[in-house]
């Protein structure tokens, strides 16, 4: 450690020219950090959500650039916090890259602008719900961001990310949204041949989110209703915005990205035939949209959430001279219209694209320039997938504009775990499920 350096404000001010070739600057320690130390040159973040999406960013940080140094930890639960926590040090054992004391763990539901205060850089990985209010907060405090998908479970949070994703660009902060897929070989070559005319116009295509689904976190003796929604986030439509939100918005944005476009309309159906007990909230198990853009192509999404049926990830579109198919797995064909083979995409020595995300990200910082800002399309896909479960929910065609319109705000302004939770289960401990025909649009 005979290279670390401790600088007050003053040094820091003299010496931040010296960061970088590109003049990147750090920000000041704040006062209740006196047992921590500062690097010259290095790159201080915070992660706000400490569960297993945020403890895989903090990490993929940590190796995008030897000068990242992890700082503060906020989420609303203690034990979430430190368990991050266990997990980075089991990773990186007595490494300076970990920089954190008790006094820099924050807990509750105003402990994001403690640990945001701290950094150059922060990491946004809650549940989804609480994205727009922890994005502004970043914003306005002049952070650098990586938040994960979605951006957002209601228009309101929509119309609050599009709003500050503008003052981002207006301060020149660069901010990541983990749609990776934007990161990744395969996906990058194949919209580069799709640019090209590889396969001329798309006409329309399928995308799919279908497998077993997720974890479930049963009801704990002594949680109030809102900290057994916010254990159990997935299955609520305020935290999490249903699965089709939550995970399939992946597929729903390669298929506006590879149109350049977004939905003019939307309709569907879905509903809950195997996943609903008591402990699975609202959400649907399985959803089906037809999502019809501008120039009439129709992208058909599926996505499904049961156990023992066909397992699918992956996207797939025809066009007037050949056809696509994609996934995750790097993936990725081309076919012409005699449907021999005209590109096959070889992933095996691809970047891990949750990696390349970080890269990119720390890169621009490292040099001081502004490089990215994923705010329009996190916010369009997000939207559009909201788009989606509305037309699920209410089994009507709903339009882009028509949903922009609405006034949809699910999540409300939280203080405590004793808050009254936007939803409330009846005398049987059942939650209000969606009634297409009948539900309007939540």
């Amino acid at each position: 450690m005979k290279n670390k350096k401790i600088i007050d404000r003053r040094s820091f001010i003299e010496h931040s020219a010296k960061i970088t070739a590109a003049g990147f600057m750090l920000t000041s320690l704040p006062a209740n950090s006196k047992k921590l130390f500062s690097i010259e040159g290095e790159i201080k973040i915070a992660v706000v959500g400490c569960g297993g999406r945020g403890t895989g960013a903090v990490s993929q940080a940590l190796e995008a650039d030897p000068d990242v140094r992890l700082v503060a930890m906020a989420d609303a639960f203690k034990d979430r916090a430190d368990d991050c926590l266990q997990s980075l040090n089991e990773k990186y054992p007595n490494s300076d890259k970990i920089n954190i004391t008790q006094e820099t763990i924050f807990t509750g539901f105003d402990a994001y602008k403690n640990a945001i205060d701290m950094a150059d850089v922060v990491i946004l990985t809650t549940p989804p719900a609480f994205r727009p209010m922890h994005f502004e907060y970043a914003i306005n405090q002049n952070k650098h961001v990586f938040m994960e998908k979605p951006v957002a479970t209601d228009v309101a949070g929509i119309r609050k990310i599009i709003k500050v994703g503008k003052e981002a660009k207006r301060k020149k902060l660069n901010v990541v949204v983990g749609l990776q897929r934007h990161y990744q070989k395969n996906y990058k070559s194949v919209k580069s041949l799709i640019d090209r005319g590889k396969i001329g116009k798309i006409i329309s295509g399928q995308v799919y989110w279908n497998s077993g689904g997720v974890w479930v976190r049963p009801r704990e003796k002594g949680q109030t209703e809102l900290e057994y929604q916010m254990r159990n986030w997935y299955y609520f439509n305020w935290l999490c915005g249903d699965h089709i939100v939550e995970q399939h918005i992946h597929n729903i944005d390669v298929a506006n990205w590879f149109i350049g476009s977004t939905p003019l309309s939307a309709q569907g159906m879905g509903g809950r035939e195997v996943r609903k007990g008591k402990d699975h909230g609202q959400i649907f198990d399985h959803h089906f949209v037809e999502f019809t853009y501008p120039e009439g192509q129709v992208i058909a999404s599926q996505c499904r959430h049961q156990k023992g049926c066909m397992n699918r990830v992956e996207e797939v579109f025809q066009g007037s001279r050949g056809s696509i198919t994609l996934n995750s797995g790097h993936y990725g064909v081309i076919k012409n219209k005699r449907n021999k083979i005209v590109y096959n995409h070889d992933g095996e020595k691809d970047i891990n694209p949750y990696q390349q995300e970080h890269n990119e990200l720390f890169a621009a910082i490292k040099s001081g320039e502004y490089r990215m800002n994923d705010t329009s399309r996190g916010a369009e896909a997000t939207m559009t997938a909201i788009l989606g479960r509305m037309a699920t929910y209410s089994g009507k065609v709903i339009t882009w504009n028509e949903a922009m319109e609405m006034d949809h705000n699910l999540v409300p302004e939280l203080h405590s775990f004793n808050d009254t939770a936007p939803v409330l289960p009846n005398s049987k401990g059942e939650y209000p499920v969606p009634i297409p025909g009948t539900t309007n649009y939540r």
